[in-house]
C-alpha cells in the first residue's frame, strides 16, 4: 500500500472538545489535511519540541529518545494506519542494526516523537480519503505563525487579563524577557514561555 507524506502544520485549540487540541496534517503532495484530536499534554510536547523550547528536565517523550539514542535504536518513520469509529491507529517504526521492528502507539505519542527524531510521518489514501479536508486555495496558502494556536475567527477572544500580560511583557528589556523566560522552563510553565519567545521573536525582526 502507498505511504503517503504529512507534514505538520500546526495545533489549534480544539472546538469540540473542552481542553483538547487539534493536530493538523497536511498532505505533503496535495491540499488535504488530516486534523486528529489529542489530549493537552501531549500537545505541549509536540509544541516544546518544534519551537525549539529546552526543559529544565527531561519529559517523557524526551526521555524516550534519550533511551533509545542511548541503547542506539533510531525511530526511521511514524505511520498513521488505520481510522476506527473516530480513533486513529499508529505505529513506530523504529531500527537497529540493520533490523526493524514495528511498535504499536497513539498518534500523539508517535509524532511527538517523530518531531524529536526529525522523521517522516505517513498514511495512507483510505485515511485521507475518510477523514481529509481537502482546503480552499486561499486557506491552503495561509501561513501559520504558531504551533499552539492558529488565526481562525473561532478562536476564543483574548481577556483583558491576556492583554494586560502581553502588554507588560512588551515593557520589558530583551534581558528581562530571556531570565523571565529561563525561570518560566524551569518551572515548566510552557503557556506563558511560549509568549515570551514570540515577543523575543518579534522584536528580532523588527
Amino acid at each position: 500500500m502507498k505511504k503517503i507524506k504529512l507534514d505538520i502544520v500546526g495545533l489549534s485549540y480544539s472546538q469540540t472538545q473542552s481542553g483538547a487540541y487539534a493536530l493538523i496534517l497536511n498532505e505533503a503532495k496535495g491540499k488535504r489535511r488530516l486534523p486528529i484530536i489529542i489530549g493537552g499534554f501531549e500537545a505541549q510536547a509536540i509544541a516544546i519540541e518544534m519551537e525549539n523550547m529546552k526543559p529544565s528536565r527531561p519529559l517523557t517523550h524526551d526521555l524516550f529518545k534519550n533511551f533509545a539514542e542511548t541503547f542506539d535504536i533510531s525511530l526511521k518513520e511514524v505511520i498513521v494506519y488505520n481510522l476506527v469509529e473516530g480513533i486513529f491507529y499508529a505505529k513506530l517504526v523504529c531500527a537497529r542494526d540493520n533490523n526493524e521492528v514495528e511498535i504499536d502507539a497513539r498518534t500523539s505519542d508517535a509524532i511527538a516523537l517523530a518531531v524529536r527524531f526529525n522523521c517522516p510521518i505517513y498514511t495512507y489514501e483510505f485515511i485521507l480519503n475518510s477523514a481529509g479536508i481537502i482546503m480552499d486555495e486561499d486557506l491552503a496558502k495561509e501561513k501559520e505563525t504558531t504551533t499552539t494556536e492558529t488565526k481562525a475567527a473561532k478562536e476564543p477572544a483574548v481577556t483583558k487579563e491576556k492583554e494586560k500580560e502581553d502588554d507588560d511583557y512588551k515593557k520589558k528589556s530583551v534581558e528581562e524577557l530571556r531570565d523571565l523566560l529561563q525561570k518560566l522552563l524551569d518551572r515548566e510553565d510552557y503557556e506563558k514561555a511560549t509568549k515570551i519567545r514570540d515577543e523575543l521573536n518579534r522584536r528580532k525582526k523588527s
